[in-house]
């Protein structure tokens, strides 16, 4: 697998962060349970993006407890959001307890992979199977896209403007489907708005940071806009995977809290690329 050298201070700053966005989350959650069935967007979304925000991340440092604790926690987060759960009061008493248990891991970090948290864990999954909801081993809530896709057929969209990188891409990702190519991040965003408006929407989109015009990470707020202006949650939209250099990892790191899905560094794994598309079900 492909190595990456992470900047001393990224991790404090990792770290910090999520501590600041977990002290914030508790008064979140306990408003969100006297609102009840008046669900708050904008509060329920900052919550979200807060917890996705600490999932993506948590990859990069090998703190993998505590990002499948934050999966769990946003699984249950994205049903409260897609009105398929109430947050009554004893939905958020479990979400306050998996909040503790993760401000308790990011504690003693050091340690965290060797913290028991299959208790808080079936709390959450409990929630979802109330609710015949199935659990993936990534990604948000939803059904199986697969079988909701044509022939099983994806639709990719490939944005990058290093013709290396973006011929590798293609060729391999022209196996599953359809592949479609923008070299900049307003080209994608408007080819992303072109194919919703045909009802044609993409699956998967490989986005490149640095890129002219528009950058991968303004392109993909732009992308969660409009589908968000059609009712549609970052959870049963499009895929995005960001792709990088290594010197670009705190810039993945910001492209999380605008609702990316996974990362992948320059040059590009493409055992890794599969494995990705695998746990997102995009592929068997």
């Amino acid at each position: 697998m492909f190595e990456f050298k992470l900047d001393d201070n990224l991790l404090p700053d990792y770290l910090a962060e999520s501590r600041e966005n977990l002290s914030t989350v508790e008064s979140d959650l306990l408003a969100i349970e006297k609102d009840g069935a008046n669900i708050d967007e904008e509060r329920i979304n900052h919550v979200f993006r807060s917890v996705h925000t600490i999932k993506g991340a948590s990859a990069f440092f090998d703190l993998h407890k505590i990002g499948e604790l934050a999966h769990q926690i946003e699984n249950v987060l994205a049903l409260i959001r897609s009105r398929k759960l109430i947050p009554a009061p004893d939905s958020v008493r479990v979400l306050l307890r998996a909040t503790d248990c993760l401000t308790a891991l990011f504690a003693a970090h050091d340690t965290s992979n060797h913290a028991d948290i299959s208790a808080i864990v079936s709390e959450l999954i409990e929630l979802h199977e109330d609710r015949g909801t199935p659990i993936r081993t990534s990604g948000g809530a939803g059904g199986n896209e697969q079988e909701n896709r044509v022939d099983g057929a994806l639709r990719v969209l490939l944005v990058e403007d290093d013709f290396a990188c973006r011929l590798l891409l293609q060729t391999f990702l022209s196996r599953y489907g359809q592949c479609h190519i923008a070299v900049n991040g307003r080209e994608a965003v408007d080819a992303f708005r072109s194919a919703m408006d045909c009802g044609q929407g993409y699956d998967l989109i490989c986005m490149d940071i640095m890129m002219p015009e528009i950058d991968g990470r303004e392109a993909v707020r732009q992308v969660r806009a409009l589908e968000e202006s059609k009712g549609i949650r970052s959870t049963c939209g499009a895929r995005i995977f960001m792709t990088t250099t290594v010197d670009e990892v705190k810039e993945v790191v910001l492209c999380f809290k605008e609702l990316c899905d996974a990362y992948l560094m320059k040059p590009i794994d493409l055992g890794q690329l599969l494995s990705h598309m695998k746990s997102f079900q995009l592929v068997m």
